[in-house]
């Protein structure tokens, strides 16, 4: 009797059923989730691993100048190489000549050497013109370059496909003479600054979009649905609208003869136009305008579910309006203060229209220096190095931002 419960009419046990009935409802969930996986892998990790991978990736000196790279395996980085060394050195030149890659090497070379790109094509041009050694005393007399220990070190660096090169010079620091890590010139040292100055600016929007935000996300969730639709309406309006079509409309407005300040003349607040444009001034105003609805939602959504018999209760037991506010309301929207802040932070990290349209020179992100490095000078290296080392600052104030105030936390508390 007990055999026949537990199994069915075609005695199979029903735990074996049931376990096919799982596995089928696991295999169906799985089939529908698969597409939007393979679209985040093939549209999101993908790029990423390949911009890590190309920010310390480059085998330009391995393959064009294997002859050279294998000789250096052997040199102190004392003395000049030897003859077979400079010998190996002519016959890369030759055949990069012939096969016309100078200008790949030269460019790759004056990455790390500024000035040697074009000394790199004329040694290159004339040493296609030897037949016979000594080579060492030849290529030195074709240009004084070879007698350096800097172009030597640069070369036998690129026995490897792999560098720290790129990942170096997006902190300012570069490799010296004798291949140590010393810190780059005071003029090419920018991008320190510029990752302080992203960071600053983020920071800044963020709190601007949090001061602004706050008191409007309050009156949303307090007003009538009626009212507070309307509102809502008018908070997402901009969604409909372009980022570059916003970021426009902030240049009319911010302008020398703008509208804010033909009217604060007309108002006699100021007795000539300000300069609202072209600074950091009009990168935050503009930002904050732009990202104020990441700030505000999040908290807005936090708010529409405190029972408002909190504050009720509070005031019943002879609290004041700011105290209970302060000690029964505000702790129960820090998750969407927390949400929203680091929501809206993590996109400004990569803003790049709105500082290129209404910001100064002083005012360029990160992203512009990345967009450069990408459309202009076409070193995909670089570019992908920045982009590697802002990631990796991204992640890390995250992981920060979790461990000391995070949601979980906040909840917790």
């Amino acid at each position: 009797m007990a055999a026949q419960i537990a199994g069915s009419y075609d005695s199979i046990p029903l735990r074996v059923k049931l376990q096919r009935v799982e596995r089928r409802r696991k295999l169906r969930a799985v089939t529908l989730v698969l597409p939007l996986l393979l679209f985040i892998l093939f549209a999101f990790v993908s790029p990423i691993a390949r911009m890590m991978f190309t920010a310390i990736h480059d085998d330009t000196l391995l393959a064009l100048m294997p002859r050279t790279t294998a000789a250096l395996s052997a040199w102190d980085g004392k003395d000049l190489p030897d003859e077979r060394v400079y010998a190996a050195l002519a016959e890369d030149l030759k055949q990069a000549w012939a096969q016309k890659t100078t200008g790949a090497i030269g460019k790759r070379m004056n990455y790390e050497l500024p000035g040697v790109g074009s000394q790199i094509t004329s040694s290159a041009r004339r040493a296609s013109t030897l037949s016979v050694g000594p080579y060492k005393a030849a290529l030195i007399e074709i240009n004084p370059l070879w007698a350096q220990n800097d172009i030597w070190s640069l070369l036998k660096r690129g026995r490897s496909a792999y560098t720290a090169y790129y990942l170096l010079r997006s902190v300012d620091f570069q490799y010296g003479p004798n291949n140590q890590i010393i810190a780059s010139p005071p003029d090419n040292a920018i991008f320190r600054d510029v990752f302080l100055r992203t960071l600053g600016i983020s920071i800044g929007v963020t709190a601007a979009t949090l001061l602004l935000g706050f008191p409007v996300a309050y009156l949303l969730a307090s007003l009538p649905p009626r009212t507070s639709n309307l509102l809502m309406i008018m908070v997402v309006l901009p969604f409909w609208t372009s980022l570059l079509v916003r970021t426009t409309a902030w240049v009319v407005l911010l302008q020398h003869h703008g509208v804010v300040n033909d009217m604060l003349m007309a108002l006699h607040i100021i007795s000539q136009p300000a300069e609202l444009i072209f600074n950091r001034v009009g990168t935050v105003v503009a930002m904050s305008h732009i990202q104020l609805p990441f700030t505000l939602l999040p908290i807005y959504s936090v708010m529409k579910n405190i029972p408002p018999s909190h504050l009720r209760a509070a005031r019943s037991l002879g609290a004041g309006p700011f105290y209970a506010f302060w000690k029964v309301y505000f702790p129960q929207t820090l998750p969407g203060i927390a949400a929203g802040c680091l929501l809206t932070f993590i996109l400004c990290l990569g803003y790049y229209i709105t500082p290129a349209l209404v910001g100064g020179p002083t005012d360029q992100m990160i992203s512009s220096f990345v967009a450069h490095y990408t459309n202009a000078e076409l070193n995909w290296s670089m570019a992908s190095a920045l982009g590697a080392i802002l990631l990796t600052a991204t992640l890390l104030l995250y992981y920060v931002f979790n461990k000391l105030i995070g949601i979980d936390r906040i909840k917790m508390g």
